[in-house]
């Protein structure tokens, strides 16, 4: 039965969104517990140990109360009063733009971020401080799936129909996704498929727990994802399985696309991938004789200098056998961040507007402008996407004003944009907690969580959902609403900045009206009854699209889009220095950069520090042995860690997860290439030796 007393609401943590329940806690601390919320379908009641503890967080013991202003006597950051603490950042803001001009000034944002802050921060960023350089932190997560969705589809959306779709196909190829360590409420999608009859095929370098259930496992060393996917369609076409008829039919492209397709011949693509040829050949009869099939990939094939081609070779193997636009077919991205999809549709990257309207469109510009009553030509170009940006600091962009993230320890080449950080004029921080990146600022700015406001996000299915306020936050802290409006008055905007969520998502909805993300037709009142809507939903009579494409793809042709791609290395492959490629992930009981988790003692005792995850061959050959501390050493730095020793890994390959910071910090190693197109770092190959510590 339901608990009518709890407050309906959602998970704070990854994209699955999981609908849960609040219930005061009785005066203990935390202050609230969580219930089952069995009727949201995504998850069904069910919550991972993250969720579950998710109320730890809001414990005064272990988050900001107050903010806090660096004394500049003792370097020491000091308790300060509100007027003070926005006084102060108002004045670092303006003096750097004063002296530097507009472009000076950086705003880094955040994929946990609700629809309603994304939206309020990219305005207050092209409006307040007339800047291009924003970004945030949903470019280091789903940057190059988006780029081959638009490319191939012209839209952009996770996944282009529910996950209860899932258990119903034939056939689901799984790329570089570990869901029941990094979204285990979604792995009973996967295990019904299977016991619906439905074949599941992994397709990972470590067999993971999602990769022992599998019917198929396909172990490629990492960085070759996209000659694996070429290896496929080469035998696809092959085999004279392409469907001919839904090629001539609903894509444009195909001829151009199969030439370097035939280059990827099977023992070819085995000597690259190290896959067998005869597994190819099996993934290929298990995908193609099921009526339907879909491909999802995560961040293992996306995270790569090459992502965007890596999914486009991909989205071609869907096309070319029919399985997109279909019921119960099609490719998806099973999006990272809590609101990674709605955080990357309202203006807080580098070349959007709100309604995922591209920045260097007149008429978007003009669209937008109109909503916020300026002209169309004061609003800011596009600017440098997020490495980009935090690469800059210190130089170019002299100020920073950062809300929700942590990229002391999340981004790649870490140790160097940790000295950048270090550099700037002025460091402005909003978050919950005392994090890494926070630490680091001249004025640190408390706000309030999940359960201590309202908003919306949107999830991986493009369901856009209402998480609702459960209790008061402590005295102290202000939400990140009403932090951009006291900036905002302070910098000469008395009006264009509520603090009322609902009264930003109501400007959200007519400034997305007539996008790609189309929200007009949705409001509070709504998803509240239906349990979330999926867009675009341009009016309020429209039911929503939980299923996209089925009739036409969102070109001005209505045909999906192949694109010729053809594989490339690594933008660092192993060499006599190097020998072994790193390949790095998350751990069930941590999340992103572990600011919130680390301060979970459930947690924490599951999953208490880093380790290196190496196969038993490449433990002996450097002689060390269990739990002893390893090095992992590339171009830019050296990571410190426990061995973690299994053969469930390839020889060549070592594993370390990324929620750590210190000497055991993975992103202190990884590359910081960036795909051409989607500016995705490489976090998932460089080339490292390992060294007994």
């Amino acid at each position: 039965m339901p608990d009518t007393a709890a407050v309906p609401t959602h998970c704070p943590y990854c994209a699955l969104q999981c609908g849960m329940g609040l219930r005061p806690a009785g005066g203990a601390q935390p202050p609230v517990e969580v219930v089952e919320r069995a009727s949201f379908p995504v998850n069904r009641g069910a919550l991972c140990g993250k969720g579950r503890t998710a109320p730890a967080v809001l414990s005064s013991r272990v988050r900001l109360t107050g903010p806090l202003v660096r004394d500049p006597a003792t370097g020491d950051l000091a308790p300060a009063s509100w007027e003070e603490a926005l006084d102060a950042v108002a004045r670092g803001l303006r003096r750097t733009r004063a002296g530097h001009g507009p472009d000076a000034v950086g705003v880094f944002g955040g994929g946990g971020l609700t629809n309603e802050k994304a939206y309020a921060l990219g305005k207050f960023a092209r409006l307040v401080l007339a800047t291009s350089q924003i970004d945030y932190n949903g470019r280091f997560c789903m940057s190059s799936a988006a780029a081959a969705h638009q490319r191939a589809f012209g839209l952009d959306r996770g996944l282009p129909f529910p996950l209860e779709d899932v258990p119903r196909t034939g056939c689901v190829i799984l790329v570089g996704s570990n869901p029941a360590e990094t979204m285990p409420p979604a792995l009973r999608h996967f295990t019904e498929l299977r016991e619906n009859g439905g074949k599941l095929i992994v397709v990972d370098p470590r067999r993971t727990r999602t990769a022992e259930l599998a019917d198929l496992h396909l172990a490629p060393r990492p960085g070759t994802d996209l000659a694996l996917a070429l290896g496929l369609l080469h035998l696809v076409v092959a085999e004279g399985r392409v469907d001919e008829a839904f090629v001539a039919e609903r894509t444009a492209g195909w001829e151009a696309a199969r030439a370097p397709v035939m280059a990827h011949w099977p023992e070819q693509v085995e000597r690259i991938t190290g896959v067998p040829v005869p597994r190819l050949r099996e993934a290929v009869a298990l995908f193609c004789d099921a009526e339907s099939s879909m491909v999802l990939t995560a961040r293992g094939p996306e995270q790569q200098s090459k992502g965007t081609d890596t999914v486009g070779a991909w989205i071609n193997l869907c096309l070319a056998t029919g399985r997109a636009g279909r019921p119960l077919s099609g490719y998806g991205c099973l999006t990272g961040q809590g609101n990674g999809q709605g955080g990357r549709e309202h203006g807080q990257k580098a070349d959007q507007l709100p309604g995922y309207r591209r920045l260097d469109d007149p008429a978007a510009r003009a669209h937008v402008a109109g909503v916020w009553g300026v002209a169309p030509e004061s609003l800011p170009g596009p600017g440098r996407s997020a490495y980009e940006l935090l690469d800059a600091l210190g130089g170019e962009v002299r100020a920073l004003l950062l809300m929700g993230s942590n990229p002391v320890v999340s981004a790649p080449h870490a140790a160097h944009v940790e000295e950048r950080l270090r550099s700037l004029d002025f460091l402005a921080v909003a978050d919950v907690v005392l994090s890494e990146t926070a630490a680091l600022a001249d004025v640190v700015l408390p706000v309030t969580q999940w359960a201590e406001e309202t908003g919306t996000t949107t999830n991986l299915e493009g369901r856009v959902l209402l998480r609702r306020r459960a209790l008061d936050p402590p005295p102290g802290v202000r939400t990140d609403l009403e932090v951009l409006h006291g900036l905002a008055s302070r910098l000469g905007w008395e009006k264009g900045f509520p603090t009322d969520p609902e009264e930003v998502f109501e400007e959200l909805r007519r400034a997305s009206a007539g996008g790609p993300a189309d929200y007009a037709g949705i409001d509070y009142r709504r998803i509240a009854a239906e349990d979330g809507v999926f867009w675009p939903c341009p009016a309020e009579d429209h039911p929503g699209t939980p299923r996209l494409f089925l009739d036409r793809f969102a070109t001005a042709d209505g045909r999906a889009r192949f694109v010729p791609v053809t594989h490339r290395p690594a933008a660092e492959e192993p060499d006599a220095a190097y020998p072994v490629v790193l390949t790095t992930g998350r751990v069930v009981a941590q999340y992103q950069s572990g600011a919130q988790t680390r301060r979970v003692a459930e947690l924490n005792a599951a999953a208490p520090g880093p380790f290196v995850e190496l196969h038993p061959r490449l433990a002996a050959r450097i002689g060390v042995a269990e739990g002893e501390p390893v090095a992992v050493v590339s171009r830019r730095g050296r990571a410190v860690a426990p061995a973690r020793i299994t053969g469930a890994i390839r020889p060549d390959t070592v594993f370390m997860p990324f929620h750590w910071p210190g000497e055991g910090r993975a992103n202190t190693v990884v590359n910081p290439a960036l795909d051409p197109v989607s500016r995705m770092p490489e976090f998932k190959v460089c080339a490292v030796r390992l060294e007994r510590a």
